[in-house]
């Protein structure tokens, strides 16, 4: 099988890693929104077995179909709307939202709508709002020196002399210094890991125009501003032409079937989608799929075993996946720079696209992803006000033309 060729150490590593990221910045809050419906253990771990597997083979089976890395997750702000939401409703009803959130999701992938509206905006503004979302973990990389600074300044130690003698290895050779010296320093929490199977809870689902107002519209217009608008930023800056209205289709798919187990929305990922489509992923971009493929199986297996496999992920010192993330995605970061601030004509609109984003405010329960997009296009808006209208194409970088500035901008970062 060619996945097998092409599989390399660096990519198994670049998808641990985006699990680990993901899982442990993530998993307290979807505990939180199950627990707000007034979940029983038994639905929580039914929710990881939903998520996990619906994550995996959504991520799993386009990667290897289109041999591009393809990257699906749950919608953290959308767990964080439902944490702060759910009081009042029941499970059924909740399962009633998320199947008219998942409808939505593939009718706005179906329809091509979401598409438009991406092939629309400048690629100069894509890669700031990129940047914008990974500088914040970027950042943490190194404010977590603060409570950790031996830790931090040996893992950055050893990133840079990999990077200098084995640059491929560079991000598993640090991770493995960083378990190490945190293993030797008895700062593993191995009392977190349980061994236990998660098995599949049905809910049947109800439906209630109340529900549907305070949880399946906020789930749905939080997922696709604050996880689907950057996610498509990511695969762009990358220089992956990838079907982009299939890929949110098949989210909502998943997520209609998974749904009455506790699926509550699946979506494109940025942050760990970057991880895996980096040059840290694999030298060769074509190659860089079998980092997600990677990521998917391992999100099935955490699916499979639940509690044991979250378990596993949150034992590390937070300040080891912080500084494990930043440094994997500073190639990403960098690249993404680049390219906003490359053409003049777009640069401050660029930078405010950044700074915007990267502030994390959130204003109307949307996060800053969106906002960033909302003014950098108005800053752009009113620079051109008045200005001799270009021919389509020039200003409007459409997926084939966001594609060729890509590579132009991060070089072999892109295919």
């Amino acid at each position: 099988m060619r996945f097998f060729k092409d599989l390399s150490l660096s990519a198994f590593t670049a998808g641990f890693v985006a699990v680990l990221v993901g899982f442990t910045s993530s998993v307290a809050i979807v505990f939180q929104a199950a627990q707000a419906f007034g979940a029983m253990p038994e639905m929580v771990s039914s929710w990881m077995w939903a998520l996990g597997i619906g994550m995996g083979l959504a991520s799993v089976l386009p990667s290897l179909w289109w041999r591009q890395p393809v990257m699906i997750a749950w919608s953290t702000p959308g767990a964080a709307v439902l944490a702060v939401a759910g009081a009042g409703y029941g499970m059924d009803e909740a399962v009633g939202a998320f199947i008219v959130c998942a409808l939505l999701i593939a009718l706005a992938g179906a329809t091509g709508w979401f598409e438009r509206v991406m092939n629309k905006i400048p690629m100069a503004l894509a890669s700031a709002l990129l940047a914008g979302v990974l500088a914040r973990f970027g950042l943490q990389a190194f404010i977590a020196a603060q409570t950790a600074l031996p830790l931090v300044l040996l893992m950055l130690g050893a990133y840079l002399v990999a990077r200098r003698v084995l640059p491929r290895y560079a991000v598993p050779l640090t991770l493995g210094v960083g378990i190490a010296f945190a293993a030797a320093r008895g700062e593993l929490a191995w009392s977190a890991v349980h061994f236990s199977l998660a098995l599949p809870v049905f809910t049947m689902p109800a439906f209630s125009w109340q529900a549907m107002v305070s949880l399946a519209l906020p789930l749905f217009v939080v997922t696709m501003a604050s996880q689907n608008l950057p996610g498509v930023a990511a695969i762009r800056a990358a220089g992956y032409d990838m079907p982009v209205s299939k890929l949110i289709t098949i989210s909502g798919l998943f997520t209609l079937v998974l749904a009455p187990f506790g699926a509550f929305a699946l979506n494109l990922s940025a942050i760990t989608a970057a991880i895996c489509m980096g040059r840290e992923a694999h030298e060769d971009p074509a190659r860089r799929y079998t980092a997600a493929v990677s990521c998917g199986a391992i999100y099935i297996v955490i699916g499979v075993f639940g509690a044991a496999v979250t378990g596993l992920l949150t034992a590390f010192p937070k300040e080891l996946v912080a500084t494990i993330a930043g440094l994997a995605l500073l190639g990403t970061i960098g690249g993404g720079l680049a390219a906003a601030v490359r053409d003049e004509t777009h640069r401050e609109a660029a930078l405010i696209t950044f700074l915007v984003t990267l502030s994390g405010v959130t204003l109307a329960g949307i996060g800053s992803a969106f906002w960033g997009v909302v003014a950098g296009a108005l800053a752009l808006g009113i620079q051109q006000l008045g200005r001799k209208k270009a021919a389509p194409g020039k200003d409007i970088a459409p997926a084939c033309k966001i594609k060729q500035e890509a590579k132009a901008a991060i070089g072999k970062n892109s295919p």
